[in-house]
C-alpha cells in the first residue's frame, strides 16, 4: 500500500509483490517509484533520495550529490535546487543597535578608556612579540580600524549564524542532559595538557576583552552556494595570531558518535573513551564553527 500526501524523503522501489491491481495506487508508483536524481540521473539509494517540496515539483536528489553535501534527511520542508537556485540567507541589518544586541556587546565610558589601554598594550607586544624559531609567541589579532566596514564583518557573522539556527556564544556551555561542567578536567588528557605560558595567557585574555567590546577579528563569513557559508580574511593576518576559540554546548563524544553535525571538535581526548569530550556548534556557537567550511570546487 502506497500513502499518498507530501514527503521529504523519496520512499524504496516496490517490489513486484507489494504492486497492487488498484489503478490509485498504481498511479502513486508511478509517481514515487521511478524517482531518480537529477544530478547524476540515478535512482539508486533511494534511501538517500530527496523529494523537492516545491510547488508540484517531485524532482529528486541524492544526499551526496548535492552542494554542499547534505548528511542527514532534512527535517520539515526541503526545496532543492530547482526551487532555490541563487537564493541567498537574508541578510542581518546593518544597524549598530541590533548588532550591539546580537553579540551583547559591553560599551561604556569606562570600556572606552580600556580599549584606549588595550590598543597601546597591543602595540607594545606587537613590537615584543619577535617570531623566532626557539620561541614563538601567540600574537593578539588586530581589529579593522573602519568602523564601517567592521560592523559589516560582524553582521555577515550574525548574518550566518541566524541562519543556520545558532544562538551566539563565545563560551563554552553546559546544557542539561549533556556532558557536565565537570567532565571537562584537563588532567583527563591523554598524554598530559598543553600548558599555555604566562604571555600566551595574556594575549588571549586581550582578545577577549576586544571581542566583548565589539572590536572583532578581520573576517568575513560568506555564503558559497556549493560549500555554504565560510570564512575569508579580510585583511592580512600573521602567523599564529589569535582569532577565536571554539565555542558551542559541550558533550560526550560517546553520545555523537552517530551524529550528523559538520562543525563538532575535540575538546578532551582522554584515555578512557568514555570520558572524551566534543564542542557540538550547531545550537550555540561562534564564527569558529565556519572556519572550518572549506571551498574545494574553485581554484
Amino acid at each position: 500500500m502506497v500513502v499518498l500526501g507530501r514527503r521529504t524523503q523519496a520512499p524504496k522501489p516496490l517490489s513486484r509483490s507489494q504492486i497492487v491491481d488498484d489503478d490509485s495506487d498504481s498511479a502513486s508508483d508511478s509517481e514515487y517509484g521511478d524517482v531518480s536524481c537529477e544530478e547524476c540521473g540515478s535512482g539508486d539509494s533511494p534511501a538517500e533520495l530527496l523529494l523537492c517540496d516545491g510547488c508540484n515539483c517531485n524532482r529528486g536528489y541524492h544526499l551526496f550529490c548535492l552542494r554542499p553535501i547534505l548528511v542527514h534527511v532534512p527535517k520539515g520542508k526541503w526545496f532543492g535546487p530547482c526551487c532555490s537556485k541563487n537564493k541567498k540567507p537574508k541578510s542581518f541589518p546593518l544597524h549598530q543597535t541590533k548588532i550591539s544586541d546580537f553579540f551583547r556587546i559591553k560599551r561604556s565610558a569606562d570600556s572606552l578608556q580600556k580599549i584606549n589601554q588595550d590598543n597601546r598594550k597591543r602595540r607594545r607586544r606587537a613590537s615584543s612579540l619577535v617570531m623566532s624559531k626557539k620561541k614563538r609567541r601567540l600574537l593578539p589579532f588586530s581589529p579593522t580600524e573602519d568602523h564601517t566596514r567592521r560592523m559589516q564583518q560582524m553582521a555577515s557573522l550574525a548574518t550566518a549564524l541566524t541562519a543556520t539556527g545558532t544562538k551566539f556564544s563565545n563560551e563554552l556551555t553546559y546544557r542539561p542532559r549533556m556532558a557536565p561542567r565537570s567532565a571537562n578536567c584537563a588532567a583527563l588528557e591523554q598524554g598530559g595538557m598543553q600548558v599555555l605560558s604566562k604571555e600566551d595567557i595574556e594575549t588571549l585574555n586581550l582578545c577577549k576583552s576586544m571581542m566583548d567590546r565589539g572590536e572583532c577579528p578581520p573576517l568575513m563569513v560568506v555564503f558559497d552556494p556549493q560549500e555554504g557559508f565560510t570564512v575569508e580574511a579580510d585583511k592580512f593576518i600573521r602567523d599564529l595570531t589569535i582569532i577565536t576559540e571554539y565555542a558551542g554546548d559541550v558533550d560526550y563524544l560517546k553520545n555523537r558518535e552517530n551524529d550528523d553535525g559538520d562543525s563538532m571538535m575535540t575538546l578532551l581526548s582522554a584515555a578512557n573513551p568514555s570520558k572524551s569530550l566534543v564542542i557540538c556548534p550547531d545550537k550555540h556557537g561562534n564564527i569558529a564553527r565556519f572556519v572550518n567550511g572549506i571551498n574545494n570546487h574553485t581554484p
